[in-house]
């Protein structure tokens, strides 16, 4: 009976699409996204010019780190955080699982000056970048300044990162209008998504990103570590093992998942948030089917990364 209140309840809510499709095109600058795509691989941006962005944010594994915990400088290893997806992150409204960042240039200049991650720090940036020729005239034609500065380091990494978009999913063209693009299996995960309320959070074009929520609305795994949750941040009480809502897009291949990577699977990730969020034991059969759906978010790689013009 509880089951079936809550789908009905969910139907009568939702009456309308809660999902905006991901725009096939984004405005951004070209010629400073290519500058910011051959900074965002080089290690030259870390202290010991062994860790580039993509160290921890590899297109491999859609923007994300298939390791639990990233390594940095000197081997050191950034815990207790998972390094979250940078793909579609321009549409969060705040970077980092606690929202520490507030756009993506902020967020590379905390990464970049993080002594676990890249230790840098602005004047050895810029000592090390000038030094380099192929960057004094790449920087020369985008931004017509002589000297590189700090701020065009990290301003040209986030216009990079802005064209990270990965459009056209399956689910995508379901929302365009052909209905035809998921298969009923899919279309019962996305029923059962909605209907028990994972929509309630994971809503808009990233599926989440704009909100904030406590992993443990319902029951707290106090196994879990908090790490950096929103309290670290705000300082309230109320924040405690809350983190921002994580995208759910390309969520197939970001694996391991929570804000600690302390689940390996699609399925018991799924299972995990039904019990802590929701109040909900999911049957194999509905796991299965929210599953299905949520592999049809993987969307087509960013073309810039195929892009040398």
């Amino acid at each position: 009976m509880f089951k079936r209140l809550i789908v009905l309840f969910a139907v009568l809510l939702f009456a309308q699409e809660p999902i905006t499709p991901i725009p096939q095109k984004i405005e951004y600058n070209k010629n400073k996204a290519l500058l910011g795509k051959i900074l965002f691989f080089d290690p030259i941006l870390s202290l010991d010019d062994k860790i580039s962005c993509a160290s921890c944010h590899s297109p491999l594994y859609g923007g994300a780190d298939y390791k639990q915990f990233s390594i940095g400088v000197y081997g050191q290893i950034d815990t207790p955080m998972n390094s979250p997806t940078v793909f579609n992150a321009v549409f969060n409204c705040w970077q980092f699982w606690n929202g520490r960042a507030k756009n993506l240039k902020q967020q590379a200049m905390m990464a970049n000056m993080n002594k676990k991650e890249m230790a840098m720090t602005p004047e050895i940036l810029e000592r090390k970048i000038n030094r380099n020729k192929k960057y004094k005239k790449m920087f020369y034609q985008v931004y017509k300044k002589k000297y590189i500065t700090y701020d065009m380091v990290m301003d040209a990494i986030a216009e990079f990162e802005k064209a990270l978009i990965t459009p056209n999913s399956k689910f995508d063209k379901y929302l365009r209008g052909d209905k035809n693009a998921l298969n009923t299996l899919e279309k019962r995960g996305y029923f059962l998504f909605k209907a028990y309320g994972c929509i309630t959070c994971h809503n808009g074009v990233n599926l989440g990103g704009n909100t904030f929520q406590k992993l443990g609305v319902i029951q707290i795994d106090t196994t879990i570590p908090r790490g950096n949750d929103r309290f670290y941040v705000t300082k309230r009480q109320d924040d405690i093992y809350v983190y921002k809502v994580p995208g759910l897009r390309n969520v197939a291949i970001t694996a391991p998942y929570f804000h600690n990577g302390s689940v390996s699977t699609l399925k018991e990730a799924i299972r995990k948030m039904a019990i802590f969020n929701l109040g909900v034991d999911l049957t194999p059969s509905e796991i299965k089917a929210i599953e299905a759906f949520l592999r049809t978010l993987t969307g087509e790689m960013p073309s810039i990364l195929k892009s040398t013009k």
